[in-house]
């Protein structure tokens, strides 16, 4: 397994789990258990998505196209520019 990936936080590594897990690509989130101890540990470096070796390819190129996903025209609130309404 390697570690391909390091979310923002918690709620950014769990959509990409679904996402990757929506491609067939078994992958999972470490350090989740660690973000209770914030304040003793460090604050970035926590977490990691890590795959199999052989699924590192295709789950690196899913997740550099959801990194540079952009809004499509219409799809965000007037009051609340560059946000996607999901």
């Amino acid at each position: 397994m390697q570690r391909i990936y390091e979310p923002e936080h918690l709620h950014e590594g769990e959509l990409l789990l679904g996402m990757l897990a929506s491609e067939g690509i078994q992958a999972h989130l470490v350090g989740r258990d660690l973000l209770g101890a914030v304040g003793h540990l460090p604050v970035s470096g926590l977490l990691g998505i890590v795959v199999d070796d052989e699924q590192v390819e295709r789950a690196l190129a899913l997740i550099s196209a959801y990194n540079a996903a952009l809004p499509v025209d219409g799809d965000e609130p007037d009051s609340i520019p560059d946000v996607l309404v999901c």
